[in-house]
Formats: C-alpha cells, structure tokens, sequence
C-alpha cells in the first residue's frame, strides 16, 4: 500500500496517533504522536503490530482483520496498550478503516489511536467504572446521605450482613449496630469527618448481622463534597477481621498452651519425686500398723496422694512432646478401633452408633495421637450422658477436609462454660474426676495436624464435637498396565 500524502497532512501534527498497517499486517507508517505513545523514537516500519505491542496486540490484530474482511469501520474503545520496550500501559480507544487501492482492492487498515489515560471527558464511562467497581468489591460498602441515610449498598454488604439492598436503603447504618461502640468513638468520628482539612475516618467497629453474629471490622469513612465543597455524602468500606481475628485467636491460645506446657513439665517433674516418697512411706506405715484407725487414715492418704499423681501424669501428658510417628491414617479404621475398645467398658443403657463412610477417609498423620483424641472426646460424651443415653461417632470427608463428630445427648453445655472448653485446668467434673486437660491436649494434637476443634451444644439437647483434618487425597492408579513387569510410575457508612 503506497504512503500518500495526506497521512502527513491530517497526522502529522496533534495528539492523535494513526498507524497505517500493511495487507501482510506490517507497519507502513506511523505519525509522531504513535511513536511518542508508544516511548520510542525508533521508526517501526516494517515490523508486526506483535512486536511494537506487548498487550493488546492480538486484540487489535482481529480487529484488521474484520475491517479487511468485511470492508468496514470497526472501533474497539478502553482498549489496554502497553508498548513492548515500555513500562507504562495506556488506555485507548481505536478506530479501523479498511484503505483502498485505485482499483478499489482492500490493502491496508488505518488505525486512528485516542490517548484516554486519566481523561476525564466522558463523566458517564467513568462514573460506570466506578459503580463497577462499588458493586464488584469484596468489601462491604454502603453510599449514605449527607444525613447519614443510606442510599445504596454493595452486593458484599448482603452477604455479610444478610440483609438485601431493599431493607437497608432509606435507613441508617446502625441497622447493623452490635452497640458495643463507645459513644467516644462517634464523637471522633463526626468531627473528622466534618472537618474541611480532614474529611475522613478510620476505626475498628463491631457490628452485628442479622442473625445475631458479631463482625469485627475496620471502617473507613470519607466524606463525598460537590462542585461548591459541600457535604453531599459519606461512602463507608469495610473490611471484615472475623477470620482474621479467629486465627489471632488461635494464635495466642497456641503460644499460652506451650509456655504452660513448658512450666507444667517442670512442675510435675519437682512433684513427682516427694509424692513417691510419701506414697512409699505411707505404705511402709499401713504395712506396720494394727489398729484400725491409723490404717483408714493411711488409706485416706494413699487415695489424696493417688489423685494427685494422676494430675502430674496428666501434666506430663500435656506437656510431652512425643516423637511423631506420621504415616497415612484411615480414621475409620482408628474411630472403629477406639469405639470398639470403650463401648464394652460402658453401661448397657448407653447407645453407641458409629457411621463410617464406604470409602476409606486418609489423612496424613500421628495414628496414636489421633486415637488419643477420639478417646477424649468419647470419654467426655459418655460422661455427658450419665449412663443413660445415646451417643454417635460419624466419619465423613468432603474434598478437602476429613471430619470426626462426636455426639451425646447429654445435658448440653451453657454458653458461659463452652468459651473456656480447651482452656488447660478447666473442668466441670466433680473434684477428683477430672484435671481439666483433656480437651487442651486434644486441641494441641489437633492443631499440630494442622486441623481445628469445635464445640457445638445446646442446653438440654446435647453437645457435638467436631474434628477437621486434612485429607490426603486419594492415589490414582495407572489407566494402562505397564508394557514390562516393574514397577508403576496442594454512621455515614457507620455501624459499630
């Protein structure tokens, strides 16, 4: 395609590139204002669209191809330019005109580049983006009023909060309100918000969805001014911390079971030696004593010193750090294992029910361990029932996790005891019954499978325990045998 004239004259000079392409889709000719968009001084005839740009290319490349095909103008607008010997991107948007030779053969397109980057011409296209943006964001965010109504809210606000778009419009933010925020807070807030110089606020709040469930979040609140710097809105963002704040949680507890692990060995330890030596004595007494009275009161003595024995092994057992021994684990192997061994040793009046999925459940882990763990929570469950009663074990697995529940049809536990279950020393269990470790040291094992405990009870209905591991998936197997024998080949936007 011959370079006429009028490219330089209607290109040659303004800020609108052209770039006319070749029927082989090589340039033939570029204006100063391409070559300055794109960062080079170098003449790029000759050479592919590919090789000028490192993004858009092909995108551009289809469009020449349509405008030779069917002869026609073809525009594509907010188009992503990034030169290929420069670091900085562009927004375009580009028109395509088939050219024409004299005999009326189509031998070229001409691309005619408008720069967009940061303009500001087209209110609608940017306000568009933006609402995009509002309603695509992961955070909940909420549009009030100068007055503090709100005027729209984001698609991540009804999901968080549960609450559709319909029910909060109109009304103001604290619909979400858990009303743990100090009145202080709001103070502070409305004076920067308020201030000219500021116009802006930042906090940590708690709200509250509607079913009752605690949020904490980081708010941020900007002030929105019109043309004349009036208030005109507020828009609020938030970021939810509840996972955040669940694995700090998780966190501290960890730190606080180890440095008490640590200080429990050591205790044990000094106790261990005096307790021997005060059982071995009291023995020595009993074996030596006639009268009845003295050998009852040594008896008496035995029976404290026992019990306290057993709250050093207890101590030891949650301080010890027992050499792992990790190797693939069927738990419903394991569960049926450790529910067959406790079943006999209970009542006749207490239903067992152990449901185990056809397939085996693997995780990668300590067997003895995780035994141990089942046997707690077994223990605890026929404890709950008090005899009498009925009590499931289910094994079950979903793509990534195995779960072990526990259920009793015990008393259930109050809300005021749950929140301190895997708190080391804390028990129910009358004096002497119980040292309050067993459910801490399940946690720790748990943990150090890189897996969770929770607690699910409900006064008067019983009380579930539930296990989550991660499973190791399962082996594939060769879909062919192989040719020779061998072997087989992861406010204003406030609530608070």
């Amino acid at each position: 395609m011959a370079a006429p004239d009028w490219f330089d004259l209607t290109f040659g000079r303004g800020g609108t590139g052209a770039v006319l392409i070749g029927r082989d889709g090589a340039v033939e000719r570029t204006n100063p204002a391409f070559r300055d968009l794109i960062g080079t001084d170098r003449d790029p005839t000759g050479r592919p669209l590919g090789e000028i740009l490192a993004l858009s290319s092909d995108r551009i490349e289809q469009a020449r191809t349509e405008a030779m095909r069917e002869r026609r103008k073809v525009e594509l607008w907010g188009v992503t330019l990034e030169p290929a010997q420069h670091d900085r991107r562009h927004t375009v948007d580009v028109e395509l005109y088939p050219q024409s030779d004299g005999h009326g053969t189509v031998d070229g397109v001409l691309l005619v580049v408008h720069n967009r980057t940061g303009a500001t011409e087209d209110i609608e296209d940017a306000a568009r983006l933006f609402y995009q943006a509002f309603l695509h964001s992961t955070n909940p965010m909420e549009l009030t009023d100068r007055d503090g109504y709100i005027v729209d809210v984001n698609p991540a606000f009804e999901r968080i909060y549960g609450y559709r778009k319909e029910e909060v419009v109109g009304r103001r933010p604290n619909i979400v309100s858990s009303g743990k925020t100090a009145r202080s807070t709001y103070t502070r807030m409305w004076k920067q918000l308020l201030d000219p110089n500021v116009g802006s606020w930042s906090g940590e709040l708690v709200n509250r969805d509607r079913h009752g469930t605690d949020h904490p979040v980081l708010l941020a609140i900007s002030a929105i001014r019109g043309p004349d710097g009036a208030i005109t809105h507020f828009l609020g963002v938030a970021v939810d911390l509840t996972e955040r704040r669940a694995w700090e949680r998780a966190a501290i507890h960890s730190e606080r079971l180890y440095s008490l692990g640590r200080l429990s060995a050591g205790v044990a330890h000094e106790i261990n030696t005096p307790l021997a030596n005060i059982m071995l004595i009291a023995e020595s007494i009993r074996r030596r004593a006639d009268d009845p009275w003295t050998q009852s009161r040594v008896d008496s003595l035995l029976t404290q010193a026992e019990s306290a024995a057993r709250i050093v092994r207890g101590l030891l057992d949650f301080a010890r750090r027992p050499e792992t021994r990790v190797g693939e684990v069927d738990l419903g192997s394991v569960v049926a294992t450790a529910t067959g061994f406790l079943r006999g040793k209970q009542s006749q009046d207490v239903d067992v029910d152990l449901v185990l999925p056809k397939q085996p459940v693997v995780i990668h882990g300590d067997k003895e361990r995780i035994g141990e763990v089942i046997v707690n929570l077994l223990n605890n469950a026929y404890d709950a029932i008090e005899g009498r009663g009925h009590v499931t074990v289910r094994v079950s697995a979903d793509e990534e996790w195995a779960h072990i529940r526990v259920s009793d049809t015990g008393t259930g536990i109050p809300p005021e005891v749950e929140v301190h279950l895997f708190e080391p020393f804390f028990t129910t269990k009358p004096e002497g019954k119980g040292t309050g470790l067993g459910l801490a040291i399940c946690h720790g094992i748990v943990q150090s499978h890189g897996g969770t405990i929770s607690v699910d009870s409900e006064v008067g209905r019983g009380t579930t325990f539930d296990v989550k591991l991660p499973i190791l998936p399962p082996r594939t197997e060769p879909t062919t045998a192989p040719a020779t024998p061998g072997p087989a080949p992861a406010g204003p936007g406030v609530s608070g």
